[in-house]
């Protein structure tokens, strides 16, 4: 194949203070026209340091090696001052980057977002430029688009805006597309439809794709070759069918065990024997928008958990789960509807009263760091809430407490004097954990908590959620869209759709016999860590009315028919055909 892209010992590091970090070593590889390059490897790896090398877009403090090459259509990109940059940015080298608010303007319109790239590089009037917008939405799985092209990223779910971020990378179709954790955020349908997308674009354009990621299901449905990146330096290469079915190093065959399996032996524990601790009644979340339009964001839902369960809320951005979850807490006012706690009516209770249960029932957030004061050291972020209570009565009692909680969710009592920004990921996700813990809460909900972290922190993350559940007897309402990470953790789980739960039942019989057309659809576009099993079909888009009686009848059968066709691959790769 004719390449694209050589990169030739490439050194990136960087000066901080008297400290130099090297977080890139001297790597080599290429990219060729037309292919798909994953590079795979845990947080602080050196993938996205990579991704934004070649895009010059890493800080100043940034130091290159002095062999470093990076030869795009047989120019080195480190010999180009910026200026000349700023023409490859978009129109040549397109880039996804994994947090979309931070990579779209909050002041501007998406819509407005999108046709400048356009504008910018294809010159086209601004009626031209808009049209081709409005079918990029279109093509990324974005509904009502011409009412959206108008809204502002605050305006769309975690989901929707990655979305966008995509449209705006394939504006200007790129000859290649480099994508940072692209699907991190994204549930599994709209993943799916998203590599979809991505092999369209690149069957129609021959683009050539870099794909960064730590999930290896994404890697077996889209990657031709995978490298696979651990401390800065690349300790495997291969054909992404050899990396699977052969893997060499060690390192890779530990990232290739973390990813978690779907199971086909998991008990069926039962709880309707204990004492009902949550019960949802008819809950309702309404919210107003612009000119009279109403977001009926959960609507009308009912279930409980019981005493010592852990239960699952399952279904795509926008489907409704977080909103519940919120609302339980009343960090959101119900527009109507029950929330029971231990038969007491949250709607009933004052706001002392409230502050006081909620240190029965707490959350801990999808983003540790947005959760925590970066001008708080952990021992205060931890201790305000044992201040709040009064659970402590004197500096020792607090600094005791704090290492008790850091140690318990497997951090040094040393930690509790740093700050958040000096914690990886999934070290500040230990501290959000330990946060909900420090009131000693019978109910935790964890909202999309593992959704940016590592397969391997995952793991670790689900492992510690177990053992405090055993030790503390602890209740969760684990709210996921990652179907596997559900499957391994909870014993009930509810599919949402649309503000509703269209199904819901056993975790065992949820994933071995879903009755509702949506249940199989989710679980048809689960990503399978097999590069020989990958879909063959696209996984459609399903309209609301398919929940309703005026349901697609076409839809609904190609809903089962990919979730029969889903669980012939599921026995295939369990009985080593």
């Amino acid at each position: 194949m004719e390449q694209l892209m050589r990169i030739s010992d490439l050194s990136v590091g960087f000066i901080n203070g008297d400290d130099y970090i090297e977080a890139v070593k001297q790597i080599s590889f290429t990219i060729n026209k037309g292919e798909t390059l994953g590079i795979v490897g845990e947080s602080g790896s050196g993938k996205s340091v990579t991704a934004k090398a070649i895009m010059q877009l890493l800080s100043p403090s940034a130091v290159y090696g002095d062999d470093s090459q990076i030869e795009f259509l047989s120019t080195n990109l480190l010999d180009l001052p910026e200026k000349k940059m700023q023409r490859i940015r978009g129109k040549e080298i397109g880039m996804v980057f994994q947090d979309p608010m931070t990579s779209l303007n909050p002041t501007k319109t998406v819509g407005k977002q999108i046709t400048e790239s356009i504008r910018k590089h294809q010159k086209l009037t601004p009626h031209k430029a808009k049209q081709e917008a409005l079918v990029l939405m279109e093509k990324v799985g974005i509904a009502e688009v011409e009412q959206r092209f108008k809204q502002y990223p605050h305006e769309f779910s975690g989901g929707m805006r990655q979305r966008i971020v995509i449209a705006i990378a394939l504006a200007c179709k790129p000859r290649l597309l480099i994508a940072d954790e692209p699907t991190t955020a994204l549930d599994v349908t709209v993943q799916a439809q998203l590599l979809d997308l991505l092999k369209d674009i690149q069957a129609e354009t021959g683009t050539s794709i870099l794909l960064i990621t730590h999930d290896f299901g994404v890697v077996a449905e889209l990657c031709d070759r995978v490298i696979v990146m651990k401390e800065g330096e690349i300790v495997e290469e291969n054909q992404a069918t050899d990396i699977f079915d052969y893997p060499q190093h060690p390192y890779t065959k530990r990232l290739l065990d973390a990813f978690p399996k779907m199971m086909t032996d998991k008990e069926e524990p039962t709880f309707s024997d204990n004492k009902p601790l949550l019960q949802v009644r008819n809950l309702k979340q309404y919210f107003q928008l612009a000119k009279g339009h109403v977001t009926k964001a959960v609507n009308d839902v009912s279930f409980t958990i019981y005493e010592g369960e852990s239960f699952g809320f399952v279904g795509e951005s926008g489907s409704g789960k977080s909103t519940t979850g919120r609302s339980l807490l009343h960090l959101h006012k119900p527009t109507s509807g029950e929330v029971l706690y231990e038969g007491f009516d949250l709607g009933h209770l004052t706001p002392n009263e409230l502050k006081h249960m909620r240190r029965h029932i707490q959350i801990i957030f999808q983003d540790p760091y947005a959760s925590l004061d970066p001008r708080l050291k952990i021992i205060d972020s931890i201790g305000e809430a044992l201040d709040l209570h009064q659970l402590v009565q004197t500096k020792q009692e607090r600094y005791t407490r704090v290492v008790e909680l850091l140690t318990l969710v497997g951090l040094d009592r040393d930690m509790a004097y740093r700050y958040p920004h000096e914690f990886s990921g999934g070290q500040r996700q230990r501290i959000g954990i330990a946060r909900a813990l420090a009131v000693q809460p019978k109910l935790i909900v964890c909202d999309e908590i593992l959704s940016a972290l590592d397969a391997s922190i995952q793991t670790q993350m689900i492992e510690l959620l177990k053992d405090l559940q055993q030790k503390l007897g602890l209740t969760y309402l684990f709210i996921a869209h990652d179907l596997s990470m559900v499957q391994q953790f909870c014993d009930r789980v509810a599919v949402m759709y649309k503000g509703r739960i269209v199904e819901m039942g056993s975790t065992k019989r949820i994933f071995e016999q879903p009755h509702h057309p949506y249940t199989k659809n989710l679980l048809a576009a689960i990503p399978i860590t097999n590069p020989s099993l990958r879909r063959y079909e696209p996984v459609p888009t399903l309209p609301l009315p398919f929940i309703e009686e005026e349901a697609d009848h076409e839809l609904v059968e190609q809903a089962s028919h990919h979730w029969v066709a889903r669980s012939a691959v599921y026995e295939k790769i369990t009985t080593n055909v």
